[in-house]
């Protein structure tokens, strides 16, 4: 198939669904752990053509909703800064912290600007060179190269008022933990576009360590009931590994130039995230080579005291534990207008794409 509209057959969804009741007998709880799959899987209804045998759960693959709320305060504390100007992406202005958000400090008065790439904080670097420019780096390895990308240039160049916070992440650990914590989960729907970059190795340990069935999906309807096909296969049949369906855009080995760039500029930390804590070598950290780029060594700033908002279930949420219509605050004091919780921010959080498609 060539075109999106062959991906969205509705006679090639139907024979997949007819293809999955055929061949599931037992019961499998499968967890997609992109934020992208979330939403095609509400977008399209995928759970209403499947067979009660198989339960679909969403994982901590929102890289806004994983990210912890020091980070956003210390964000928050930053653009609160005479010199500094603050440059992110549109997802992360809207996160509630502690006690702010970037969104509520660009209405107080902070420079804060939405950017599509790291490219466009350069350029906004070397038109202001009175200031402290900071990048707020955010995502899986999907978007780390990019950030990596952005610090090369900016040595290259010699922009010397260019930061990076980084809170980039890496997403194996993560889907290790949750299965060492215990979550009941039989496959992974596996991530999409950060196996663009990585691919498929990354999880081998995770079918062969935790004997998980693993598919790479993409994520249009063929791609999501095919993948759920591939799963069920694999868990009928106890023959848990790696395969990949989103074969038109992953390839086993992955963009190994991307690997490289981002290899060359960051290297493995432990970090938090939203519902699972601190994970050993999770995250990424800018490597000391480039460490004039990197806004947590050359910035000094005072961070409020950072906690939690009652009645939130984020982290939860993000552990396939409970869903959206589990919390107390959903639709009601949490709703995209007004998001509590970080998993309501983004098109690619639970509750965000609860509240779109299966808030009924």
């Amino acid at each position: 198939m060539k075109y999106i509209d062959e991906y969205r057959d509705k006679n090639l969804v139907l024979q997949l669904a007819e293809n999955i009741r055929q061949i599931s007998t037992k019961n499998v709880s499968l967890m997609e752990v992109c934020g992208g799959h979330t939403m095609s899987i509400h977008k399209f209804g995928i759970p209403a053509l499947l067979p009660p045998t198989i339960k679909l759960h969403s994982g901590p693959g929102c890289p806004v909703c994983v990210s912890s709320n020091k980070f956003i305060d210390q964000s928050v504390a930053y653009s609160r800064l005479n010199n500094v100007i603050i440059t992110t992406y549109g997802d992360l202005i809207r996160v509630p912290g502690s006690t702010s958000t970037l969104d509520k400090e660009k209405a107080n008065g902070s420079d804060i600007r939405i950017v599509y790439s790291i490219l466009d904080a350069l350029k906004i670097a070397k038109e202001n060179k009175d200031k402290k420019v900071i990048f707020l780096g955010i995502g899986f390895e999907t978007t780390a190269p990019g950030s990596a990308v952005g610090i090369l240039n900016a040595a290259e160049q010699n922009i010397s008022n260019f930061y990076l916070y980084s809170s980039h992440k890496i997403m194996p650990p993560a889907m290790a933990a949750l299965i060492d914590e215990g979550v009941k989960i039989d496959g992974y729907i596996a991530p999409g576009h950060v196996s663009t970059i990585t691919g498929s190795g990354i999880y081998t340990d995770i079918a062969e360590k935790y004997g998980l069935c693993c598919v790479i999906s993409g994520f249009e309807p063929v791609d999501m009931m095919k993948s759920i096909y591939m799963l069920v296969k694999q868990f009928e049949t106890n023959s848990p590994k790696v395969e990949i369906e989103y074969k038109r855009a992953v390839k086993p080995e992955g963009n190994i130039k991307a690997q490289k760039i981002m290899n060359e500029v960051f290297e493995l930390r432990d970090d938090w995230w939203r519902g699972l804590g601190v994970l050993p070598k999770s995250g990424l950290k800018i490597r000391k080579k480039y460490s004039n780029f990197d806004a947590e060594n050359k910035i000094e700033v005072e961070v409020e005291p950072t906690f939690e908002h009652k009645g939130c279930i984020c982290g939860e949420i993000l552990k396939g534990l409970k869903n959206p219509k589990d919390c107390k605050l959903f639709c009601k004091a949490c709703t995209p207008n007004n998001p509590v919780g970080a998993c309501m921010v983004s098109n690619e959080g639970a509750c965000h794409a609860y509240y779109r498609y299966n808030r009924e």
